[in-house]
Protein backbone atom coordinates (compact mmCIF):
# COMPACT_ATOMS: atom_id res chain seq x y z
CA UNK A 1 0.00 0.00 0.00
CA UNK A 2 2.73 2.60 0.73
CA UNK A 3 2.49 5.36 -1.88
CA UNK A 4 4.40 8.61 -2.25
CA UNK A 5 3.25 10.22 1.05
CA UNK A 6 4.00 7.10 3.09
CA UNK A 7 7.38 6.49 1.45
CA UNK A 8 8.35 10.16 1.76
CA UNK A 9 7.44 9.94 5.46
CA UNK A 10 9.69 6.87 5.77
CA UNK A 11 12.51 8.77 4.02
CA UNK A 12 12.27 11.67 6.42
CA UNK A 13 12.28 9.28 9.35
CA UNK A 14 15.62 7.86 8.19
CA UNK A 15 17.45 11.19 7.99
CA UNK A 16 18.84 10.54 11.47
CA UNK A 17 21.09 7.91 9.84
CA UNK A 18 22.94 10.36 7.57
CA UNK A 19 26.64 10.45 8.44
CA UNK A 20 26.55 7.08 10.21
CA UNK A 21 28.56 4.04 9.09
CA UNK A 22 27.10 0.62 8.41
CA UNK A 23 28.53 -1.79 10.98
CA UNK A 24 26.63 -4.97 10.11
CA UNK A 25 24.09 -6.42 7.66
CA UNK A 26 21.83 -9.29 8.69
CA UNK A 27 18.73 -11.25 7.76
CA UNK A 28 16.83 -11.95 11.02
CA UNK A 29 15.36 -15.46 11.39
CA UNK A 30 11.96 -15.58 9.69
CA UNK A 31 9.75 -18.59 9.05
CA UNK A 32 8.14 -16.94 6.03
CA UNK A 33 9.31 -17.10 2.44
CA UNK A 34 12.36 -14.80 2.12
CA UNK A 35 12.02 -11.45 0.39
CA UNK A 36 14.12 -10.65 -2.66
CA UNK A 37 17.62 -9.56 -1.58
CA UNK A 38 20.13 -8.47 -4.23
CA UNK A 39 23.00 -9.36 -4.18
CA UNK A 40 23.17 -12.35 -1.86
CA UNK A 41 23.82 -11.61 1.79
CA UNK A 42 27.55 -12.37 1.84
CA UNK A 43 28.27 -10.05 -1.09
CA UNK A 44 25.88 -7.45 0.26
CA UNK A 45 27.87 -7.42 3.51
CA UNK A 46 31.22 -7.11 1.74
CA UNK A 47 30.08 -4.12 -0.25
CA UNK A 48 28.02 -2.30 2.39
CA UNK A 49 29.77 -2.76 5.75
CA UNK A 50 32.06 0.16 6.54
CA UNK A 51 30.38 2.55 4.12
CA UNK A 52 28.89 5.79 5.39
CA UNK A 53 25.30 6.83 4.67
CA UNK A 54 25.64 10.12 2.81
CA UNK A 55 21.97 10.88 2.10
CA UNK A 56 18.48 9.40 2.03
CA UNK A 57 16.54 9.74 -1.22
CA UNK A 58 13.15 8.75 -2.59
CA UNK A 59 12.39 7.66 -6.13
CA UNK A 60 8.68 7.13 -6.65
CA UNK A 61 7.66 4.54 -4.08
CA UNK A 62 11.20 3.51 -3.08
CA UNK A 63 13.58 4.71 -0.34
CA UNK A 64 17.30 4.87 -1.17
CA UNK A 65 20.29 5.11 1.15
CA UNK A 66 23.17 6.81 -0.67
CA UNK A 67 26.51 5.30 0.35
CA UNK A 68 30.04 6.74 0.23
CA UNK A 69 31.04 4.85 -2.91
CA UNK A 70 27.97 6.09 -4.81
CA UNK A 71 26.12 2.81 -4.41
CA UNK A 72 22.55 2.88 -3.09
CA UNK A 73 20.58 0.52 -0.89
CA UNK A 74 17.08 0.51 -2.36
CA UNK A 75 14.07 -0.45 -0.23
CA UNK A 76 10.88 -1.18 -2.15
CA UNK A 77 7.99 -1.66 0.33
CA UNK A 78 5.42 -2.87 -2.24
CA UNK A 79 2.20 -3.87 -0.40
CA UNK A 80 3.13 -4.20 3.27
CA UNK A 81 6.80 -3.25 3.65
CA UNK A 82 7.99 -0.82 6.32
CA UNK A 83 11.41 0.82 6.75
CA UNK A 84 11.90 1.46 10.46
CA UNK A 85 14.35 2.87 12.96
CA UNK A 86 11.96 2.29 15.85
CA UNK A 87 10.62 -0.97 17.25
CA UNK A 88 8.86 -3.14 14.65
CA UNK A 89 5.17 -4.10 14.98
CA UNK A 90 6.44 -7.62 15.81
CA UNK A 91 9.48 -9.77 15.06
CA UNK A 92 7.63 -12.35 12.98
CA UNK A 93 8.03 -10.45 9.73
CA UNK A 94 11.45 -8.84 10.15
CA UNK A 95 13.26 -9.38 6.85
CA UNK A 96 16.43 -7.28 6.88
CA UNK A 97 18.56 -5.38 9.38
CA UNK A 98 21.33 -2.80 9.17
CA UNK A 99 23.32 -1.95 12.28
CA UNK A 100 24.90 1.50 12.23
CA UNK A 101 27.56 3.24 14.33
CA UNK A 102 27.33 6.54 16.16
CA UNK A 103 24.66 8.25 18.22
CA UNK A 104 20.95 7.77 17.73
CA UNK A 105 19.02 4.71 16.52
CA UNK A 106 21.32 1.71 16.15
CA UNK A 107 19.31 -0.28 13.63
CA UNK A 108 17.44 0.14 10.38
CA UNK A 109 14.83 -2.60 9.93
CA UNK A 110 12.84 -3.75 6.93
CA UNK A 111 9.59 -5.40 8.03
CA UNK A 112 7.21 -6.95 5.51
CA UNK A 113 4.16 -9.02 6.40
CA UNK A 114 3.38 -10.30 2.89
CA UNK A 115 6.99 -10.54 1.78
CA UNK A 116 6.47 -8.84 -1.60
CA UNK A 117 9.01 -6.08 -0.98
CA UNK A 118 12.69 -6.12 -1.83
CA UNK A 119 16.09 -4.77 -0.77
CA UNK A 120 18.79 -4.14 -3.36
CA UNK A 121 22.33 -2.79 -3.27
CA UNK A 122 22.86 -1.12 -6.63
CA UNK A 123 25.88 0.45 -8.28
CA UNK A 124 25.36 3.88 -9.91
CA UNK A 125 24.90 2.43 -13.40
CA UNK A 126 22.38 -0.10 -12.07
CA UNK A 127 20.44 2.68 -10.34
CA UNK A 128 20.14 4.51 -13.65
CA UNK A 129 19.17 1.34 -15.53
CA UNK A 130 16.53 0.25 -13.03
CA UNK A 131 15.27 3.56 -11.62
CA UNK A 132 16.23 6.13 -14.22
CA UNK A 133 14.00 8.13 -16.54
CA UNK A 134 13.54 5.14 -18.88
CA UNK A 135 11.87 3.21 -16.06
CA UNK A 136 10.21 5.88 -13.89
CA UNK A 137 8.31 8.96 -14.94
CA UNK A 138 8.80 12.35 -13.28
CA UNK A 139 7.98 12.49 -9.59
CA UNK A 140 4.39 13.48 -8.81
CA UNK A 141 5.60 16.29 -6.53
CA UNK A 142 8.04 17.69 -9.09
CA UNK A 143 6.29 17.32 -12.44
CA UNK A 144 4.90 20.52 -13.98
CA UNK A 145 1.33 20.85 -15.20
CA UNK A 146 2.56 21.13 -18.78
CA UNK A 147 4.70 17.99 -18.54
CA UNK A 148 1.89 16.04 -16.88
CA UNK A 149 -0.50 16.91 -19.69
CA UNK A 150 2.05 16.17 -22.42
CA UNK A 151 2.88 12.75 -20.96
CA UNK A 152 -0.66 11.57 -20.32
CA UNK A 153 -3.05 13.44 -22.64
CA UNK A 154 -2.29 11.45 -25.84
CA UNK A 155 -3.44 8.25 -24.11
CA UNK A 156 -6.88 6.75 -24.58
CA UNK A 157 -6.64 5.13 -21.15
CA UNK A 158 -8.90 6.19 -18.29
CA UNK A 159 -7.28 8.97 -16.28
CA UNK A 160 -7.26 6.85 -13.09
CA UNK A 161 -5.33 4.06 -14.86
CA UNK A 162 -2.88 6.54 -16.38
CA UNK A 163 -2.09 8.10 -13.00
CA UNK A 164 -1.05 4.68 -11.70
CA UNK A 165 1.46 4.08 -14.51
CA UNK A 166 4.84 4.56 -12.81
CA UNK A 167 6.61 4.89 -16.16
CA UNK A 168 4.50 7.97 -16.87
CA UNK A 169 4.27 9.44 -13.37
CA UNK A 170 6.12 8.19 -10.30
CA UNK A 171 4.59 7.97 -6.84
CA UNK A 172 0.81 8.01 -7.16
CA UNK A 173 -0.97 4.80 -6.23
CA UNK A 174 -4.53 3.54 -5.99
CA UNK A 175 -5.57 5.37 -2.82
CA UNK A 176 -4.32 8.82 -3.73
CA UNK A 177 -5.46 8.59 -7.35
CA UNK A 178 -9.06 8.26 -6.13
CA UNK A 179 -8.63 11.15 -3.71
CA UNK A 180 -6.94 13.41 -6.27
CA UNK A 181 -9.57 12.87 -8.95
CA UNK A 182 -12.39 13.46 -6.50
CA UNK A 183 -11.01 16.78 -5.29
CA UNK A 184 -10.28 17.75 -8.91
CA UNK A 185 -13.86 16.89 -9.92
CA UNK A 186 -12.82 14.47 -12.69
CA UNK A 187 -14.54 11.12 -13.28
CA UNK A 188 -11.98 8.28 -12.99
CA UNK A 189 -13.12 6.66 -16.26
CA UNK A 190 -12.69 9.78 -18.41
CA UNK A 191 -10.18 9.05 -21.22
CA UNK A 192 -7.02 11.13 -20.94
CA UNK A 193 -7.36 12.26 -24.55
CA UNK A 194 -10.75 13.87 -23.79
CA UNK A 195 -9.66 15.98 -20.85
CA UNK A 196 -9.44 19.72 -21.41
CA UNK A 197 -6.38 21.80 -20.59
CA UNK A 198 -8.07 23.37 -17.57
CA UNK A 199 -8.88 19.89 -16.24
CA UNK A 200 -5.21 18.91 -16.52
CA UNK A 201 -4.26 22.06 -14.61
CA UNK A 202 -6.81 21.19 -11.95
CA UNK A 203 -5.56 17.61 -11.64
CA UNK A 204 -1.98 18.84 -11.31
CA UNK A 205 -2.76 21.44 -8.65
CA UNK A 206 -4.94 19.00 -6.72
CA UNK A 207 -2.30 16.26 -6.90
CA UNK A 208 0.31 18.49 -5.29
CA UNK A 209 -2.11 19.72 -2.65
CA UNK A 210 -3.38 16.26 -1.67
CA UNK A 211 0.09 14.67 -1.59
CA UNK A 212 1.62 17.50 0.43
CA UNK A 213 -1.19 17.40 2.97
CA UNK A 214 -0.88 13.63 3.28
CA UNK A 215 2.88 13.97 3.87
CA UNK A 216 2.25 16.60 6.55
CA UNK A 217 0.00 14.06 8.28
CA UNK A 218 2.59 11.28 7.82
CA UNK A 219 0.52 9.21 5.40
CA UNK A 220 -2.53 7.00 5.73
CA UNK A 221 -2.83 4.01 8.05
CA UNK A 222 -5.81 1.98 6.84
CA UNK A 223 -8.08 -0.36 8.80
CA UNK A 224 -5.57 -3.23 8.65
CA UNK A 225 -3.12 -1.05 10.58
CA UNK A 226 -0.15 -2.17 8.47
CA UNK A 227 1.43 1.14 7.48
CA UNK A 228 3.58 2.76 10.17
CA UNK A 229 6.11 5.58 10.12
CA UNK A 230 9.83 4.94 10.64
CA UNK A 231 9.22 5.29 14.38
CA UNK A 232 6.37 2.75 14.26
CA UNK A 233 3.60 5.36 14.63
CA UNK A 234 0.40 5.45 12.55
CA UNK A 235 -0.26 8.13 9.98
CA UNK A 236 -3.35 10.33 10.28
CA UNK A 237 -4.39 11.30 6.74
CA UNK A 238 -6.90 8.42 6.68
CA UNK A 239 -9.12 10.61 8.86
CA UNK A 240 -9.44 13.05 5.96
CA UNK A 241 -10.13 10.66 3.06
CA UNK A 242 -13.09 11.92 1.08
CA UNK A 243 -13.90 8.88 -1.06
CA UNK A 244 -11.36 6.07 -0.62
CA UNK A 245 -12.99 2.99 0.93
CA UNK A 246 -16.16 4.98 1.70
CA UNK A 247 -18.62 3.30 -0.66
CA UNK A 248 -22.20 4.00 0.36
CA UNK A 249 -21.37 7.07 2.43
CA UNK A 250 -22.77 10.49 1.66
CA UNK A 251 -20.18 12.55 -0.21
CA UNK A 252 -18.52 15.01 2.23
CA UNK A 253 -17.87 17.46 -0.61
CA UNK A 254 -21.31 17.99 -2.13
CA UNK A 255 -23.43 16.36 0.63
CA UNK A 256 -25.74 15.13 -2.15
CA UNK A 257 -24.14 12.20 -3.93
CA UNK A 258 -23.39 8.75 -2.54
CA UNK A 259 -19.86 7.44 -2.97
CA UNK A 260 -19.63 4.57 -5.45
CA UNK A 261 -17.05 1.87 -6.09
CA UNK A 262 -15.98 0.51 -9.47
CA UNK A 263 -13.09 -1.74 -10.51
CA UNK A 264 -10.41 -0.45 -12.87
CA UNK A 265 -7.39 -2.54 -13.74
CA UNK A 266 -8.34 -5.00 -10.96
CA UNK A 267 -8.16 -2.16 -8.40
CA UNK A 268 -10.99 -0.50 -6.49
CA UNK A 269 -11.84 3.07 -7.46
CA UNK A 270 -14.06 5.31 -5.35
CA UNK A 271 -15.81 8.46 -6.57
CA UNK A 272 -18.89 10.67 -6.22
CA UNK A 273 -21.11 10.68 -9.34
CA UNK A 274 -22.32 14.20 -8.50
CA UNK A 275 -18.90 15.80 -8.00
CA UNK A 276 -17.34 13.68 -10.76
CA UNK A 277 -19.94 13.23 -13.52
CA UNK A 278 -19.08 11.02 -16.47
CA UNK A 279 -19.85 13.83 -18.93
CA UNK A 280 -17.30 16.11 -17.29
CA UNK A 281 -19.84 18.78 -16.36
CA UNK A 282 -19.41 18.94 -12.62
CA UNK A 283 -21.60 20.97 -10.32
CA UNK A 284 -20.19 24.26 -9.10
CA UNK A 285 -17.58 23.39 -6.46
Amino acid sequence: MPELPEVETMRRGLLCLVGRRIAAVNRPPCRCRPIALTPRLAQFRRRAVGQRIEAVERRGKRVLLVLTAGERIVFEPRMTGLVLVGRPPDRDYLRFELTVSGRGPKRLLFWDRRGLGSVKLLRPDEVETQLGSNQLGPDALEVTATTLRKRLSPSRRAIKIALLDQRSLAGVGNLYASEILHVAGVHPERPCARLATDEWRRIHATMRRVLKRAIAMEGSTLSDGTYRTALNNPGSYQNFHRVYDRRGDKCPTCCIGTIERIVQGQRSTFFCPVCQPANGRARSR
